[in-house]
């Protein structure tokens, strides 16, 4: 989405704040809580750094330094604000100073309006204020507009619709089948519905037999983004449920509390909450605008993506993506811009996807994790997607929206995977 000349009431702020082009980018969802403004510094004060080129991928960025925004005041934004709800009414007069955007504000316009799968909440509201109110959850759970799915081992039940669509196989509460204590809140949508998971050691069964087992990779292209996001949370609760049944403090065995988001230790009183694991995956490009692209040494031939990693111990997620790069393929990173993050629970991560550009192109992978790595201009890639040289990405994971947001089309979709 490219940038537009600022106008408008706060004109002021244009002249006597910033001093300079003001250039805004309107975000395309109406989830985004206001404008985005990016400024060239006023020249007295403008800093020396060298200019950063404006490429395809780059279009709607200034390209003076970015001014830093102050920390402001927490505000919900309503769910139903206008797409363009102009910022000014979003913060207080003198409140508003410089709001910072992400690659993902104009992906949806760049790659043909696919969201990225599994990041959107769906309009679910996991109203996590309700998890430890016993007496809520009860009424909760009897209600006869409440809808439950069974989780078990990283799949759930779907099936198709009569318009051709993907949903979740959902019941209400009263006809699920018995369970004592794996039973898990996922939230509330817009129309008041409540909804449960139950993890349960085998799926059930269907009366007409047309419904099928699926995992999140394949479902989580299928389903609607409110299914997904279901799936997504009680798959991330099922897994850690399953790999954290002991007390790390003492060893004795847990139990479930809060709905299913906490394990307590009946034993030392310690209450373990659902780890999610930090990980950095990034395009790095280089001053030809070309990407880096590896293949992991377990991955078929031809396979390629992004590089990626986890972020250590007193790390931050900046020089986590420059460490990994340069432990991976041995080239240096300069400049790292956030994208967008993607809950990825095989088992428990959380993927941190960013736009890196390289300081050198000289390659020399590690053996150990990546065994080729490569640089693509859009051309090569292209060509060697159309020859099988090099096999497209999987659709669900945000390695895909990172080489499409450089690409600047959607790649080819895997075979025998949903359009």
């Amino acid at each position: 989405m490219a940038g537009r000349p600022f106008r408008g009431p706060l004109g002021s702020l244009h002249e006597q704040v910033l001093d300079g082009a003001v250039r805004v980018v309107r975000t395309p969802t109406e989830r985004h809580a206001a404008h985005v403004v990016h400024a060239a510094a006023p020249s007295a004060a403008r800093s020396p750094a060298r200019p950063r080129p404006i490429t395809p991928a780059r279009e709607a960025h200034w390209t003076g330094p970015l001014i830093r925004p102050r920390r402001l005041p927490s505000r919900r934004v309503p769910l139903d604000a206008p797409p363009h709800r102009p910022a000014e009414t979003l913060f207080p007069p003198g409140e508003l100073e410089v709001i910072v955007t992400t690659w993902t504000d104009r992906a949806d316009d760049r790659v043909g309006g696919r969201p990225l799968s599994l990041a959107a909440a769906g309009g679910i509201d996991r109203a996590a204020h309700h998890r430890l109110d016993e007496a809520w959850l009860a009424a909760a759970w009897s209600h006869p507009t409440t809808r439950v799915f069974v989780v078990s081992g990283g799949q759930v039940l779907i099936d198709e619709t009569e318009d051709g669509a993907t949903e979740l196989v959902m019941t209400p509460s009263f006809e699920a089948p018995p369970t004592e204590a794996h039973r898990y809140f996922l939230g509330i949508d817009a129309g008041g519905v409540r909804y449960f998971a139950l993890q349960k050691d085998s799926l059930p069964g269907r009366m007409d037999q047309s419904a099928r087992p699926a995992g999140l990779r394949e479902a989580g292209l299928l389903l609607s983004s409110r299914d997904a996001a279901l799936m997504a949370h009680a798959v991330a609760l099922e897994n850690w449920q399953r790999l954290h049944r002991f007390c790390s403090r003492c060893g004795e065995r847990t139990v479930i509390a809060a709905a299913g988001h906490i394990r307590r230790c009946p034993a030392c009183g310690a209450e373990h909450y659902p780890r999610t694991d930090p990980a950095v995956i990034m395009l790095v490009r280089d001053d030809k605008d070309r990407a880096l692209l590896g293949r992991q040494v377990h991955w078929p031939e031809g396979r390629f993506s992004t590089l990626a990693g986890f972020v250590e111990p007193g790390e931050s997620i900046e020089q986590s993506v420059r460490r990994e790069v340069f432990e991976e393929v041995g080239v240096e990173v300069g400049e790292v811009d956030y994208v967008a993050s993607q809950p990825w629970p095989f088992p428990s991560s959380l993927m941190l996807g960013f736009m890196a550009q390289a300081d050198s192109s000289d390659i020399t992978v590690d053996g150990e994790e990546i065994s080729e790595a490569r640089w693509f201009s859009r051309d090569e890639l292209r060509a060697a997607f159309e020859t099988g040289e090099v096999l497209p990405p999987s659709g669900i994971s945000i390695a895909a929206r990172l080489i499409e947001l450089w690409y600047g089309e959607p790649v080819p979709r895997p075979r025998n995977t949903p359009a």
